[in-house]
């Protein structure tokens, strides 16, 4: 089982319209309102590469009940820590040619003993986990000390835990030793206060990461591959040219198709491209996680990947 944790999953409401332009009225030409969060959409990913998911998120309100509705209509497996608010949602305009507007609502504040519930929740799942991924963000008023506190304890029964976060709890998952990161340039830049606009740049960082106690580091680069380092060695992968329809899930799908390869015990480089043939896949779709095992095995036989120079 591939477990999934989904500190704050949402609606989510996409929309596209021919072109975006603020203060005017649009009309939406296709609409898809589905479970959202970054753990769900890896969730999918796992599913549709035959994988193993299980979902474990906190939510509640109609919202929440809507929520843990379709996931289960999409044959997710789920457990859900309920909570007296209400479950956010998120609102994502796409466009033709543009990149995708995003309008993520922050979440309704938990309280400790909402946190200590769904902790308790992850704690009592991760014992049948192959692989564990944590993504998105916390919601407020999540302890950012209950969540390192979660990392280190998962990490010292030796399981594999593999984060996608950003900001303050990303910051908090980089000082775990022993942990897994999957982080997209962007987002890790930010946290390290430094320029990562390259490959050969991503790798100096993971570098570092791996320096201080990290156990594999990822760095997704958009369109331009991935790299990853850990005591095995140092790839980049690259995918195909392709005519995207939305980046929106594409990471996501990235670790859920990582995800899959590593419990399936292929090696780093192998898993590296399937990882980076799931993200281009769902570049192809309209919604975050979604894409077809055709479009990922067409992509797979044609992405390519090269060995870096090996990093202390």
């Amino acid at each position: 089982m591939i477990l999934c944790v989904i500190p704050n999953p949402a609606i989510d409401r996409t929309l596209h319209v021919e072109e975006l332009r603020v203060g005017e009225v649009h009309r939406a030409t296709r609409v898809l309102s589905a479970a959202g969060g970054k753990g769900i959409n890896v969730a999918r990913a796992v599913h549709t590469l035959g994988g193993d998911p299980f979902c474990l998120g906190l939510i509640g309100g109609h919202a929440g009940a809507l929520l843990a509705d379709l996931v289960a209509q999409e044959g997710l497996s789920a457990h859900w820590t309920r909570m007296k608010g209400e479950t956010r949602t998120c609102v994502i305009v796409t466009q033709s040619d543009h990149d995708a507007t995003l309008i993520n609502e922050p979440g309704t504040e938990v309280s400790l003993e909402e946190c200590s519930a769904f902790l308790a929740d992850v704690e009592q799942f991760s014992t049948l986990a192959e692989l564990i991924c944590i993504s998105g963000s916390l919601p407020p008023g999540f302890p950012l000390s209950l969540f390192e506190s979660l990392l280190k304890r998962l990490t010292a029964r030796g399981k594999s835990v593999w984060v996608d976060t950003s900001k303050q709890a990303l910051k908090i998952a980089l000082g775990v030793p022993g942990l897994n990161v999957k982080v997209n340039a962007a987002e890790l830049g930010d946290a390290l206060g430094v320029e990562i606009s390259n490959a050969e740049q991503a790798m100096d960082a993971a570098g570092e990461l791996r320096k201080a106690g990290l156990e594999q580091v990822v760095i997704t680069l958009g369109k331009d591959g991935a790299i990853w380092i850990s005591a095995a060695g140092s790839w980049k992968a690259s995918s195909p040219k392709i005519q995207p329809v939305s980046s929106i899930g594409s990471g996501d799908a990235f670790l859920g198709g990582l995800a899959v390869a590593l419990t399936a015990g292929l090696p780093s480089e192998t898993a590296l491209r399937q990882a980076v043939a799931a993200g281009a896949a769902n570049a192809l779709t309209f919604g975050g996680g979604l894409f077809s095992r055709q479009d990922f095995q067409a992509i797979v036989q044609n992405t390519s990947s090269i060995i870096f120079p090996s990093h202390p």
